[in-house]
């Protein structure tokens, strides 16, 4: 048995077969999007020269990422996990080929970008809250903790390695090339989840469908004022101290352009640095505690960069943020996957999406805003400041979540009776409530 220390716990990886199928081809899928991430606003600046034209890329995102994940997490609760999956993956392999035929063409068509952009982000709706949700029908409920961490180290390190192989590509090669490695990745990771065993929805009950279903899931949400605290604090850290838009300018106000790529990194550098000292983890009990804290500092770090006296106190001051960051995404992840109910946990996961998608685009429209309106570093001061100032309010708004005690709290100890009808281990996920059997759901 592992013994909680700093070093990363790689239990999971070592001992749960059906874990290892999901990291591996996550890790497989995550750097060839990460690729495909770099390659689609470098095209659309080399079609356009316009820096607008690029920041449309996000704006168009946006709609469809948002429809779609609330019915993607819909899904999710209806349809079994893994076939969802290995269709977004099949999807996303046809997208990321279209790509890369349209980048074969003499003129590239600049709306076939938007458009497929568009569809990535639909997919991402779609297969996404299946995704999150497999984790805890694999994972012993003790183990939630090992295997978030190994997520997030998973996650981090492909933030920084895929940007790099993606610019290598571009320089090299060229666009197609990227696009093309991209949909490579996904015939690799098709292979791989193929072998994971079926996850099927946790009832034989009838189900509702459409907006019924997604309706009863945000009246769960609501009925949890402990996890909409954990929303409400990261959508305040994210809307006031998402710094990534003001990179650019940072890098010329320091007279640092060959920093750029520094500072999009050094916060997944210090994401990486908490995945791989997170074995302390397990000994926490109060999650939301942690969170509230974690994302405090996130702020504090990024209203300190304001001050920094030189390019590597912002990247140090970046890599503290990301650290912490990781932290409060590590408590989030594990509260909600130890206390949600598997019939109502992949509508959860679509909220989750929402949360985490909205708030970094609210967050560049506040600090590019601000610093147009008071200054460069006076909108990184003053996003700290607000930064840590709303979360706490989220914490005075929801006690709950400051109160929540993973040793005492009936949701979760709901979440290590259900998984002891399981065996996620070997993978046998059946249906656990039939019709007229009693349920411990609320």
């Amino acid at each position: 048995m592992h013994r909680p220390g700093l070093a990363l716990d790689l239990t999971p990886l070592r001992e749960n077969r059906q874990f290892r199928l999901l990291f591996a081809g996550g890790l497989v899928t995550s750097l060839g999007s990460m690729v495909t991430y770099v390659a689609i606003p470098f095209q659309v600046a080399q079609i356009t020269g316009s820096y607008v034209a690029v920041g449309l890329i996000g704006l168009a995102e946006l709609v469809p990422l948002v429809v779609f994940g609330l019915y993607g997490g819909s899904l999710a609760d209806r349809l079994d996990k893994r076939r969802v999956v290995l269709a977004g993956e099949a999807a996303a392999l046809v997208l990321a080929a279209m790509l890369a035929a349209n980048s074969l063409l003499v003129a590239p068509s600049l709306p076939v970008i938007y458009v497929v952009a568009m569809l990535f982000a639909a997919v991402d709706g779609l297969q996404r809250p299946s995704l999150d949700a497999i984790l805890p029908r694999v994972v012993n409920h003790d183990e939630l903790s090992a295997a978030g961490a190994l997520n997030s180290l998973r996650g981090n390190l492909s933030s920084i390695a895929g940007p790099a192989i993606g610019g290598l590509v571009l320089a090299i090669a060229g666009p197609a090339a990227a696009y093309g490695l991209d949909a490579a990745s996904f015939v690799v990771s098709l292979a791989i989840l193929w072998r994971l065993r079926p996850v099927p929805p946790v009832t034989a009950e009838a189900m509702e469908s459409g907006v019924r279903h997604i309706a009863s899931g945000l009246r769960y949400a609501w009925s949890r004022k402990d996890i909409m605290g954990t929303y409400a604090v990261d959508l305040a850290a994210m809307t006031f101290a998402f710094p990534f838009a003001l990179f650019p300018f940072i890098a010329e106000d320091y007279d640092a352009p060959w920093a750029l790529g520094l500072l999009y990194s050094a916060g997944f550098v210090g994401g990486a640095l908490f995945g791989l000292t997170s074995g302390w983890t397990p000994r926490i009990r109060h999650h939301g505690r942690a969170i509230a804290l974690a994302a405090a500092c996130w702020g504090a770090a990024i209203g300190l960069a304001g001050i920094a006296p030189s390019i590597w106190w912002v990247l140090g001051m970046l890599a503290i943020a990301g650290y912490f960051d990781m932290m409060s995404g590590h408590f989030r992840q594990l509260m909600w996957n130890q206390s949600i109910p598997d019939d109502v946990r992949g509508r959860m996961a679509g909220m989750e999406l929402l949360s985490y998608s909205i708030g970094p685009l609210l967050g560049q429209v506040r600090s590019t805003t601000a610093a147009q309106l008071t200054g460069l570093r006076t909108s990184l001061i003053t996003g700290g400041i607000a930064c840590v100032a709303a979360v706490g309010i989220a914490c005075v708004a929801f006690p709950a979540m400051w109160r929540y005690d993973a040793h005492s709290d009936a949701h979760n100890a709901r979440g290590r009776r259900e998984q002891q009808r399981d065996d996620p281990r070997t993978g046998d996920t059946q249906p656990r409530h039939h019709p007229g059997e009693p349920s411990d759901d609320p």
